[in-house]
């Protein structure tokens, strides 16, 4: 900001001499604190709206055989809980639910704009995706209907088999993690992304990019919602966890 408003400054000088000077450090202040402005605005547009898309499509995606179970209910309860939303933004949410839920609901706009706010960040739209895979497996099963829906917004997010294979080997592994055999040895690798051939120094560089790509930071200034930093910081677990587990299996721990 200092350097914009100097330029200003230096640019009326020599315009205008001294009076020049104040005012194009003034116009140059004021300029900065607009652009500011816009792109927290803007953030927070792109944040409210990964957020309300969220929802929306796991109305969709869980009432695609028909009905939501009370299962799937719950878990969209506990994701409130866990995003620690207010009143209002619950609020909020139920309307969008039930928004995905009905006969005129545009699933494949709705998950263009998940991919366009996105963009070239894998992570993002992984987090998304791994959401709707909790919902849709609240109530213990993956009902083919269910499925169809899960990947016609897995085309959709743009994403690679091997990154829906990423996902629900997290899934399988958070679910296993209570177990006293814990997830598999496979999983882990599905979870980096790596084939158990691959080299040491091919799964440490996977592991720190996903790393590096799952930064709760990293991801909240590409618009993902202060509130889900949560469910962000779980998956940079779950990396961690993969990691140390090959990492033991190989004799490296």
């Amino acid at each position: 900001m200092l350097i914009i408003t100097l330029i200003g400054a230096f640019i009326g000088y020599q315009l205008g001499g001294p009076l020049g000077l104040l005012i194009g450090g003034g116009l140059g202040y004021w300029l900065v604190k607009y652009l500011r402005r816009k792109m927290v605005g803007k953030l927070l547009g792109a944040q409210q709206q990964f957020l309300s898309s969220t929802f929306a499509v796991m109305g969709c995606v869980c009432k695609a055989d028909g009905r939501v179970s009370e299962d799937e209910l719950e878990a969209s309860r506990q994701l409130w809980d866990k995003l620690r939303l207010s009143e209002e933004q619950r609020a909020q949410a139920r309307a969008d639910f039930n928004r995905g839920k009905s006969e005129a609901f545009d699933l494949d706009a709705e998950v263009a704009k998940v991919r366009l706010m996105a963009g070239s960040q894998p992570a993002l739209r992984q987090l998304f995706l791994q959401v709707q895979l909790t919902a849709v497996a609240a109530d213990g099963e993956l009902h083919p209907a269910e499925r169809e829906v899960i990947m016609r917004v897995v085309r959709g997010l743009g994403c690679s088999e091997a990154e829906i294979a990423q996902i629900e080997a997290m899934l399988r592994g958070g679910a296993q993690s209570a177990a006293p055999q814990g997830p598999s040895l496979e999983d882990a690798y599905q979870v980096l992304g790596v084939s158990k051939d691959a080299s040491d120094a091919e799964v440490k560089k996977a592991y720190r990019k996903l790393m590096s790509e799952n930064h709760p930071d990293k991801l909240a200034s590409k618009g993902l919602p202060e509130s889900m930093r949560e469910v962000a910081k779980e998956r940079t677990a779950e990396i961690g966890s993969a990691y140390e587990q090959i990492q033991k299996a190989r004799g490296n721990g």
